[in-house]
């Protein structure tokens, strides 16, 4: 996969834009087009958080959900409406990850995913869930930053 970038095209009639393909790794610039060229195009690292924070949005409610709102209901009725939302999940996911495998190694993308899960599942489960504030998501929020200072240490 590429991102694609907009930018000025010293060969194109009388200040025309052209769409040009990029490198998937941050900082190249098209042959021949030197590093004047500027892209207009979101860093490699926030378009994977970006995907990963929607994908887990959809993760969550698909994990999750039914016990708040399909409770009466038998469980496969919760498992298929469970796997309704985890495919819209799996399509913001699979890109993420692909996306983001260019610059990150597959350590550092499982450490951001961990951190955005329970960035993501708290608040649900505050806000949706009903559930009680606890220090325990304080204590499990300070052992992933220790995960996240091991992994990216270089």
């Amino acid at each position: 996969l590429s991102l694609i970038a907009i930018r000025r095209d010293p060969i194109a009639d009388s200040g025309q834009c052209a769409i040009l393909s990029t490198p998937r790794r941050e900082g190249r610039s098209s042959p021949g087009h030197g590093e004047k060229a500027k892209e207009f195009a979101m860093p490699t690292i926030v378009k994977t958080i970006v995907l990963l924070v929607l994908s887990n949005v959809f993760m969550t409610f698909a994990w999750y959900a039914h016990l708040r709102n399909l409770y009466d209901k038998k469980w496969f009725i919760a498992a298929i409406a469970s796997w309704g939302i985890a495919l819209f999940e799996y399509l913001l996911q699979v890109p993420a990850n692909r996306i983001g495998y260019g610059v990150l190694n597959l350590p550092q993308l499982k450490i951001i995913q961990e951190v955005i899960t329970l960035s993501v599942f708290v608040p649900f489960a505050l806000l949706y869930m009903n559930q009680p504030v606890k220090l325990n998501y304080a204590w499990a929020g300070l052992c992933l930053m220790g995960a996240v200072y091991f992994i990216f240490r270089g």
